[in-house]
Formats: C-alpha cells, sequence, structure tokens
C-alpha cells in the first residue's frame, strides 16, 4: 500500500511539474511574436522614416532573454536542448539514463545552482536600488527582468529535477514513470 501511495504521490508531483513547463512554454511562445513586432517596428522606424526608436533595442534584448530563459524548462522537458549525439543515440533507454543522471547531478543541477545564486543576488541587489539597464538613453527597470532569469531558472531546476527522477525510477523499476 505504501509503496503505490508513494508512487502515486511522485507521479502527481512530476505531473505538476510537467504541467508548469509546458504551461510556461506555450504562454511565453507568444512572446515571440511581441519581439518580432518591436523589431518590425524599429526597422521600419529607422528605415523608411529615418527615425530610430531610443526603446526598441532593449525592449528586444529583455523579451528575447525572457523567451529563452522561461522556455529552458519546456525545451527540457521535451529533450530538445542540444547534445552530442555520437554514443548517446545508439544507447538502450537504460544507457541514455545512466548518462542522464550522471551529466545531470554532476554538471547540470550544480551549474544551475551556481548560476541561480548568482542570479537571486543580482535581483535582490537590483530591487534594492532601482538599479536601471544603461544601454540606451531610455533607462528601463532592470529588476523585472532579472526577476524573470530567476524564475526561469528555478523552472529549468525544477524540470531537470523531474527528469532525474525518471531516470532513477527506469532504472531501478525498468519502466517509465
Amino acid at each position: 500500500m505504501l509503496p503505490t501511495v508513494a508512487g502515486e504521490f511522485m507521479r502527481s508531483i512530476l505531473r505538476l511539474i510537467d504541467s508548469i513547463s509546458e504551461w510556461t512554454g506555450k504562454t511565453i511562445r507568444w512572446l515571440c511574436v511581441a519581439l518580432v513586432i518591436v523589431l518590425l517596428y524599429d526597422v521600419i522606424m529607422r528605415y523608411v522614416f529615418g527615425a530610430a526608436t531610443i526603446w526598441a533595442y532593449e525592449t528586444a534584448v529583455m523579451v528575447g532573454a525572457t523567451i529563452y530563459v522561461m522556455g529552458w524548462a519546456y525545451v527540457h522537458r521535451h529533450h530538445g536542448h542540444v547534445r552530442v549525439d555520437v554514443l548517446y543515440t545508439h544507447l538502450s533507454s537504460r544507457g541514455k539514463a545512466i548518462i542522464d543522471i550522471i551529466c545531470g547531478l554532476f554538471f547540470l543541477l550544480p551549474l544551475l545552482i551556481i548560476l541561480i545564486d548568482a542570479a537571486v543576488s543580482y535581483t535582490w541587489r537590483s530591487w534594492l536600488i532601482g538599479e536601471r539597464l544603461a544601454e540606451t538613453f531610455w533607462y528601463p527597470p532592470a529588476a523585472p527582468f532579472r526577476t524573470m532569469i530567476v524564475v526561469g531558472l528555478f523552472l529549468f531546476i525544477l524540470q531537470s529535477v523531474a527528469q532525474i527522477i525518471r531516470d532513477l525510477y527506469l532504472l531501478a523499476r525498468n519502466k517509465t514513470l
């Protein structure tokens, strides 16, 4: 009884993490439309009317970077990150799980923990001092953008842990979770 309850609880947690990643990926993709509109507006203003905008460059950078960081968990959920497939594609599902566990535990998670630690520090400081981005003369606030980086990294860590749990389950039970 207890393993069934624990297993069902684990499945529900993994489904929750997956649904958050799915929802985030499918929602954030609409920012691609916003990015295209901003860049199109900037190009038209600059080359048709000869009136460059001050805000378009920084807006494009912030929207583009938000798309990247908020999409990491979604891409990881669908195994879409770039990998060196020379040997990996020829391995069994258990062999792939072993590689994914080793790389996840020794490379991915430590890197993400370091990145989120730095991102939280920068974000906290940004909110405290009212930091402004100074690439252009627009000077937008930096804290909301930096907060999106922290959220994206946190979601990526959640999805990475979910994948490691799935891989460990596959190794232990020889079936998917």
